[in-house]
């Protein structure tokens, strides 16, 4: 396996080294992703920046999670499921919601359902979604703007989904209770 390195903001090349250390201040620790991501200081900030951008969007922080989740399963990003799991606890995502998200299933709310389905679509039919699926998400509640800024989160996981496949990013501690293992990679 090609090993891939875990920057920090002291091995990192670039403005990588900043970047990281911002990173640090503002969780605490810097995240396995962010750490490989910095080996290219241009994929670190693209990844960063529109991570960002979509928290200044319309989606609550809960529905942002229900779409980040839902791209990282589809994609079948181990590392991403995990880490999102926590993250959807912390956007206050209730616990059936979060297990329904990380198996595929139905969520207990309509319209978040509604917004997980069409996400789901576009990642698997990367965009070419018919007029129906587009009416039934906004039939569920949410605007034109919502559709595209589902766009951007499918955008900014498969920067994060396809570098954790390409490097074998190694779990983080912050995910122990929430580690997942796509059943479609572990399949007997």
């Amino acid at each position: 396996m090609i090993d891939f390195p875990r920057h920090t903001a002291e091995t990192a090349p670039g403005q990588a080294g900043p970047q990281l250390a911002g990173i640090r201040k503002a969780w605490g620790f810097i995240p396995n992703l962010h750490a490989t991501l910095a080996e290219s200081p241009t994929t670190l900030q693209g990844y960063d920046m529109l991570f960002g951008l979509v928290g200044q969007g319309t989606l609550t922080p809960a529905e942002q999670q229900v779409a980040f989740l839902t791209a990282s399963r589809v994609n079948a990003c181990e590392y991403c499921v995990s880490g999102h799991a926590v993250l959807a606890g912390m956007a206050k995502l209730d616990a059936a919601s979060i297990e329904a998200l990380r198996a595929g299933t139905a969520l207990p709310d309509a319209k978040l359902d509604a917004l997980a389905r069409f996400t789901a679509a576009v990642v698997e039919q990367r965009g070419n979604l018919s007029e129906a699926q587009v009416a039934d998400v906004l039939a569920a509640g949410y605007g034109k703007a919502q559709v595209l800024e589902v766009v951007l989160v499918v955008a900014t996981k498969t920067i994060s989904n396809y570098v954790n496949h390409l490097t074998h990013t190694p779990f983080d501690d912050f995910m122990a209770k929430t580690l997942w293992h796509a059943p479609s990679q572990h399949a007997a």
